[in-house]
């Protein structure tokens, strides 16, 4: 009975370390969709009102981890049962990051004249900026899911050949470290003019070399705030193309061979932009029959 018990150990103690040699080799293969998700939903948790960062960095988080408790179900039913419905769904997905993206560089080269109100202090005023945060919270949430869904996929076909239980354990580690680690880094960055006042106070308690570094680096992390946010902006639309255009590129047959001879950022980028506007220009088709039914 003994010898069964620390059988039990070793073979934990086996899986545990296949578990963590498997999730090692995951990230790495997720590495470049973690990137791109970074930079999409640090540009989405940008914007809102110091008070508000992060009370809503929170909430896209707590739908970050609700995204991955029903897509982590789902995957291994999928890979079990139906695996041929796994590319048509990250279709689908790639379709709403492209026009996002689409839609984002359409509004940078042709702005509207609508000029948004400027933060109120009425209550009807914050019951609309409340409204528009809810909006950009649920948007972001949208979009974290499907970036989660090519994360998970992407971790579930380095453990495909693997037992369901080593697949749930690596899936489900890889999913949880996307979420912290991302959402973990999008904090520091929107809190980055938080922190660089506070090392402008902690400096006055000191004197000589001590004063100087710290109010130097407080300085650096409030002068680069702006600027890191305005690049995030640009970065953000590129990443949801490319992750779009990406998609598409490896996943349907017409598109690689079409693309085949351009460089892979170029055809995943390309192949994201063309699709992203053409499912722009059926929304703006579509979107005045709408508002006429309404």
């Amino acid at each position: 009975m003994t010898g069964g018990f620390f059988a039990i150990l070793d073979d934990i103690g086996i899986l545990l370390d296949d578990t963590a040699v498997m999730s090692k080799v995951a990230v790495k293969k997720t590495a470049g969709v973690l990137g791109d998700d970074l930079a999409v939903n640090a540009e989405k948790a940008a914007g809102f009102h110091a008070s508000r960062e992060l009370p809503v960095l929170w909430a896209i988080t707590k739908g970050s981890f609700r995204n991955k408790v029903i897509l982590l179900p789902m995957a291994f039913l999928l890979s079990a049962f139906a695996p041929s419905w796994i590319i048509p769904i990250l279709v689908i997905g790639g379709v709403y990051l492209s026009f996002e993206g689409a839609e984002k560089m359409y509004a940078y080269f042709f702005p509207s004249h609508h000029h948004p109100k400027p933060l109120a202090q009425t209550v009807e005023n914050e019951d609309d900026l409340l409204a528009g945060e809810d909006k950009k919270i649920k948007s972001a949430i949208v979009t974290d899911f499907i970036l989660s869904i090519e994360i998970i996929v992407i971790a579930l076909g380095t453990v495909a050949h693997q037992s369901i239980t080593m697949q749930a354990i690596t899936v489900s580690i890889v999913a949880i470290i996307a979420t912290i680690g991302v959402y973990g880094i999008v904090a520091f960055i929107v809190r980055m003019d938080d922190m660089g006042f506070g090392l402008i106070q902690l400096s006055e308690r000191f004197l000589g070399w001590k004063k100087s570094a710290y109010q130097t680096t407080g300085e650096i992390l409030v002068r680069a705030l702006p600027k890191v946010i305005k690049a995030l902006t640009v970065i953000g639309t590129i990443a949801m193309l490319l992750v779009g255009g990406g998609i598409f590129v490896h996943n349907i047959d017409f598109v690689h061979h079409a693309l085949d001879p351009l460089p892979i950022l170029i055809a995943e980028f390309c192949s994201g932009l063309v699709v992203g506007f053409v499912a722009l220009g059926i929304e703006k088709l579509l979107s005045p029959l709408f508002h006429k039914n309404n």
